[in-house]
This record gives C-alpha cells, sequence and structure tokens, in this order.
C-alpha cells in the first residue's frame, strides 16, 4: 500500500511537471525590456522644423463593423467569435485607403494580428504595407498577446496581436517595454494579453532624435491598481527621456470629467477620477485638454466606436496624444466621416513641428 501510495504521488507530480512545461512553451514570455528588430532600408531623417504627420490607429485586428464579438458585451455574452475571411480582406482594403488618404508619415497600430486562428494566421503587418505600395515604410512591432493555443471555449487555438509603429522616416532601433500585468489567478495570467509599450528612435539630422512610443493599455481595470501602474510606468519613461518624444495610442481611459457622462452599466468599468489625469497634468497632450471639458467640442474627439448593438456611434474617447514641449502642435483631428465601418475606434491624427 506504502508503495503504490509513493506511486501515485509520483505520478500526479510528473503530470504537474509535463503541465506546467507545456504551459511555459505554449504561451509567451517576454523581458520587461528587450529590443525588436528593425525593418528599414534607404529611408531619410527627419529634418529640424519640419511637420510631421503622426496617425494612431487601434485597427481591431482588421475585422470590420459587422460583429459584435463575446468580448464587446458584458458578461462575455456577444454572438461572435471572429470575422470572415472576407471581411478583413476589404478591412485591409479600407485601413489602406484612410492611410493613403491622409498621408501620414508614422503611423502608430493597435491590435494588428500574426499568427491567430480568428484572422486566418495571418501576417497583417505585411498584408498592410503590401496594399501601401507608393510608400516605403520602416517598420517595428511587438507582440502582446501570443500563444500557441488559448483553452479558452470561444478561442480554441493561436493568438497574436501586435504593436506595429510604420515610418517613411529611419528607425534606429525599437523596444518593447513590459507593462504590469492584471493581478490574478497564474495560469489564466499565461494565457492572457501582457500589453506592452513599443518604442521606436527615429534620428534627426541635427544629431538629436525623436522618439515614438506605441501604446496600448488594460481596459476595464477598475477593482485593480493595473490601469494607476501603466499609467506610472509609461510617465517614468517619459519624464526619464532627454530626447524629443510622442506618445500614442489606446490608452483606454476616460478624460477627466468624463466620467459622468456613462450610463450607470459603464460606471463599474472606469474610475471617478481618470488615471490619465496625472499624464494631463504633467504633458501636453490632444485632445486638448480644455476642449475635453467644453461638451460641444468634447464629442469631435471622440475615438471609441463601440460594437455594441446599443452603442449609437462614437460614444467616448480613449485614444490620445503625449508629446514633449519642446514640438509644437500645427493640426489635430479624429476622422470621422469615413471610418465607422472599419474599427471600433476611429484614427487620431496630429501635425507636429520638429524643433529646429
Amino acid at each position: 500500500m506504502k508503495k503504490w501510495s509513493i506511486g501515485i504521488v509520483l505520478g500526479l507530480i510528473l503530470v504537474v511537471v509535463f503541465v506546467f512545461i507545456g504551459i511555459r512553451f505554449t504561451t509567451y514570455h517576454p523581458d520587461e525590456i528587450e529590443s525588436v528588430p528593425v525593418q528599414c532600408k534607404d529611408a531619410p531623417l527627419l529634418r529640424p522644423g519640419q511637420k510631421i504627420k503622426v496617425m494612431s490607429y487601434n485597427v481591431q485586428f482588421m475585422a470590420g463593423k459587422n460583429y459584435v464579438f463575446f468580448f464587446d458585451v458584458p458578461g462575455h455574452e456577444g454572438p461572435d467569435e471572429r470575422p470572415s475571411s472576407e471581411d478583413i480582406d476589404k478591412t485591409l482594403d479600407r485601413v489602406a485607403q484612410i492611410i493613403r488618404l491622409e498621408d501620414p508619415d508614422i503611423i502608430l497600430l493597435q491590435e494588428v494580428d500574426k499568427g491567430a486562428k480568428r484572422t486566418d494566421y495571418q501576417d497583417q503587418t505585411q498584408l498592410l504595407i503590401e496594399r501601401l505600395p507608393d510608400q516605403t515604410y520602416c517598420a517595428a512591432s511587438a507582440f502582446y498577446w501570443k500563444a500557441k493555443y488559448v483553452p479558452h471555449p470561444r478561442i480554441r487555438g493561436a493568438v497574436g496581436m501586435k504593436l506595429v509603429t510604420l515610418s517613411k522616416y529611419k528607425i534606429d532601433n525599437a523596444t518593447r517595454h513590459q507593462l504590469p500585468l492584471v493581478p490574478g489567478n497564474w495560469l489564466v495570467q499565461q494565457f492572457n494579453i501582457k500589453r506592452a509599450i513599443l518604442e521606436t528612435q527615429m534620428p534627426i539630422t541635427d544629431g538629436s532624435t525623436l522618439s515614438c512610443y506605441n501604446v496600448h493599455l488594460e481596459a476595464f481595470t477598475r477593482g485593480t491598481d493595473v490601469a494607476e501602474q501603466q499609467v506610472a510606468m509609461l510617465q517614468g519613461l517619459l519624464q526619464a527621456q532627454t530626447r524629443h518624444w510622442i506618445a500614442g495610442g489606446d490608452y483606454n481611459l476616460l478624460p477627466p470629467g468624463h466620467y459622468e457622462w456613462l450610463d450607470l452599466a459603464e460606471k463599474e468599468y472606469y474610475r471617478p477620477d481618470s488615471e490619465i489625469k496625472r499624464l494631463y497634468d504633467r504633458f501636453p497632450g490632444i485632445p486638448p485638454k480644455a476642449d475635453l471639458l467644453d461638451t460641444t467640442k468634447a464629442k469631435q474627439w471622440f475615438t471609441h466606436n463601440p460594437n455594441n448593438p446599443k452603442a449609437e456611434g462614437p460614444d467616448k474617447t480613449i485614444d490620445y496624444f503625449f508629446y514633449s514641449p519642446a514640438l509644437q502642435v500645427d493640426t489635430s483631428y479624429v476622422r470621422h466621416h469615413d471610418t465607422l465601418d472599419i474599427s471600433d475606434h476611429l484614427p487620431l491624427i496630429s501635425t507636429f513641428i520638429v524643433p529646429e
């Protein structure tokens, strides 16, 4: 009996070890800070005094707007799990069309898939670049969700999602900064999104550098302090920066003072005092804080275009640029009029002037 009991215990230990090893090799475990490859050839340098147009756009893995995904409604009860192949292709075409029309110099994209079952294991960065034959872009990207298999009943397959930065101008190097993770069950955390910041450094002809930070912070964090931790980490990176910089992306945070605009159901996902306030208190931002406090002007800055069928068009601002005080801003806007059918976000665009 004693030998039999020891055998069971050893067998269980072996099972646990093999499960642990399997999870470890199936999921993604990035370093806190790591260099990522840059694809770049024959790109010009930025010049002092020139204007550069920057676009930030969460493209929702090129899914389009014909779906209500399971994660789009409370309780994860949405009916859809993936877009059709036809809708993915159409959305890639539409995103490329908007890029051609805007002709930005730097593009910060969030939620770009690579190797994910839900998007036919595509490399969406490459597919998008192929649709932009008139421009040569430097490119850098960083995964923030990656696993060979996720056992969630609405996924059951590989995932791969990236931050992608494209630039007409030379990118010297790129760095992935791991953001603090959502606390909770260790096993769930292995398969979850591991949000990050992608930093790219672009040389200027006078010997200085422009650093661009591509940001996608955690969503629906009330009840934890993870959003506060992530904002604090970003603030620390920016305050330590001795170069010119722009930090743009999907912050998943309300503007200061907008909590009372939400209906009761949405309020449970946000804090009354938005964590983003500490960035507005420290740095210049787009949308301008004065516009966000004006109930008439604020709506022109709405960037969230929810898939939830109860929504009636764009309903809040959660995408932003912050930038170093040495940079000047020429024009800024959200492109609304022809982008409502593309993603659950709208592109935020700003033209900056490189300091002389």
